[in-house]
């Protein structure tokens, strides 16, 4: 094949630092936008990005030479400094979960982050993160899951 190409969609997810809610209610539509940037100043197509007081979700693709690890360290890495400017105490946790997308549901993924806080009516963060892993069949210890 004379051409590469690529289309691989991550709903990527991570919390803040033990999953406080550290990220103000007022202040989650800015930093949905400032991931935003941080997406076009990396050239990754941030699809979606969403979430919680105590957790993000973004919805990306992955860009032809790039990994998850460093995408996601990118946003993690920006997006708390930039939030430490506003609440000096602000950290995300050190993991993060990322999970392949099908092209066929991209469109379901994009839906369940806008409806985040509807969602999070029947169940937090910790209920909602077991059921992505379990969904796709990744196995872990819960020992360590949630340090």
């Amino acid at each position: 094949m004379a051409q590469s190409v690529v289309r691989i969609a991550v709903h990527a997810v991570f919390s803040t630092k033990e999953r406080k809610n550290l990220i103000p209610q007022d202040e989650l539509p800015d930093l949905w936008a400032y991931l935003g940037g941080i997406a076009r100043n990396t050239k990754v197509v941030l699809i979606i990005a969403g979430g919680m007081r105590d957790h993000a979700h973004l919805l990306f693709e992955l860009p032809a030479k790039a990994d998850v690890a460093d995408v996601v360290g990118i946003f993690k890495s920006n997006s708390s400094r930039w939030m430490r400017e506003r609440h000096r105490n602000f950290a995300w946790q050190a993991g993060y979960g990322a999970f392949n997308v099908s092209p066929s549901q991209i469109g379901v993924v994009k839906q369940y982050i806008a409806n985040q806080a509807e969602h999070h009516k029947k169940r937090d963060f910790k209920e909602e993160f077991l059921i992505m892993l379990k969904k796709a069949g990744v196995d872990y210890d819960p020992r360590y899951i949630f340090d």
